[in-house]
């Protein structure tokens, strides 16, 4: 790893996309500060009578599943048999005499804690940004999803009543979304910093006042999981010095991780880095502030934001990529003066050595292309002179 060289990404490697409100499809995220749990609203019923109900956004779940109380009306709510291909075809399904029941672990708790729902089907409306027309899910295409029961919402933001699947299953929302209208099967998330991002289905729009450059690198598919593959890992391009068998199992995507979570040994590289740096320009260690173990008085000079770059290096075209993390991306202000390091240590065997959390994918454009199994990433978007807020 000590041999791998800095590389620059080149022009000819990147793919405009912008953000505009002309993608297919375009939902609005919410970011609830205080659990930093980000949702999306779907309508659910007939075009009579529909019900909002915000939904987390998770990478992770399979099946939709939501407190099907929320819905007003139930009239046009169907149960989806045991014996139908639907069921059949839903991982981790089992059946109560003739009803599918579906079992999944609850993106919020501990893998042995698991939702067990009906799975039944109803129209779905989303509404884009913009104040246009609702864009409906085509009743011959009913929506997909699982009815849970209210106790499963514990660790949820108030607002929130389920959880919108976004994994590379079969029966994801934006799968169902994008197979209903024959369109490339992608999606995109800017995740906002404050107030509101976006959730693209399909492709974003090219061209326009906005574009920003994305790069590419695989996406790799391991039991229902986002993977990207991790060649190294930089702070202030210099590499960090790290077991090569850290890096193996790659690195794993989260909607629902607030902060990044590494393996302890990569963890503490990071930290002593961040540490030499952050002391270097004049901070003051201070005590820390849980969930942050590492945490600094900014001082006089102010020099807070900058403190260090964090580069993750990616395989892309036959060449190094390097994915940018800084200012923002890297620390949290726990105080007017006193910063942490914005990341979390996931003990010596977690079962992955890397989480990427939502702190670190703020501000970014990520789109994943299960057509190319790719996922392209924008740089930091604040190099734009925009944000996922804007």
């Amino acid at each position: 790893m000590g041999g791998v060289t800095h590389l620059i990404v080149f022009v000819s490697m990147f793919a405009a996309i912008a953000l505009m409100s002309e993608a297919q499809y375009l939902l609005a995220v919410t970011k609830d500060e205080p659990s930093k749990q980000y949702y999306t609203t779907v309508y659910i019923g007939s075009a009579a009578m529909t019900s909002p109900v915000n939904l987390l956004l998770d990478l992770g779940t399979n099946l939709t599943w939501l407190n099907c109380r929320k819905i007003k009306s139930l009239s046009s709510l169907r149960v989806v048999t045991c014996k139908s291909s639907t069921c059949k075809s839903i991982p981790g399904n089992g059946c109560d005499r003739n009803t599918c029941l579906y079992r999944q672990p609850r993106p919020l708790g501990k893998n042995t804690v698991v939702t067990t729902g009906r799975v039944v089907q109803d129209n779905a409306t989303i509404f884009t940004t913009e104040g246009e027309q609702p864009v409906h899910i085509a009743p011959s295409r009913r929506f997909t999803f699982s009815c849970a029961v209210e106790k499963y919402l514990q660790g949820m933001a108030p607002p929130i009543a389920g959880v919108l699947a976004l994994s590379p299953g079969e029966f994801p929302f934006w799968r169902q979304m994008t197979s209903a209208y024959n369109i490339i099967p992608k999606f995109s998330l800017c995740l906002p910093s404050s107030r509101y991002g976006y959730l693209f289905m399909g492709t974003p729009s090219l061209g326009g006042k906005k574009t920003v450059p994305m790069t590419l690198t695989p996406l790799k598919i391991d039991s229902g999981k986002y993977l990207i593959s991790v060649t190294s890992i930089y702070v202030d391009r210099a590499p960090l010095t790290l077991d090569p068998s850290l890096l193996e199992g790659g690195a794993q995507l989260s909607t629902v991780v607030p902060y990044t979570v590494l393996q302890t040994d990569i963890y503490n590289a990071l930290a002593q880095a961040f540490t030499l740096k952050a002391t270097n320009i004049g901070m003051t260690e201070t005590p820390e502030h849980a969930p942050f173990k590492y945490c600094f008085e900014e001082g006089a000079s102010g020099k807070n934001i900058d403190v260090s770059v964090m580069e993750i290096g990616l395989p892309g075209n036959g060449k190094e990529v390097k994915w940018r993390f800084q200012g923002a991306n890297m620390v949290e202000r726990v105080s007017e003066t006193v910063i942490c390091l914005a990341f979390v240590d996931g003990g010596k065997k977690p079962n992955e050595s890397m989480v990427i959390g939502t702190h670190q994918l703020q501000d970014y454009l990520i789109e994943f292309d299960l057509s190319t199994t790719q996922m392209a990433f924008s740089d930091p978007l604040i190099f734009h002179n925009t944000n996922c807020s804007t």
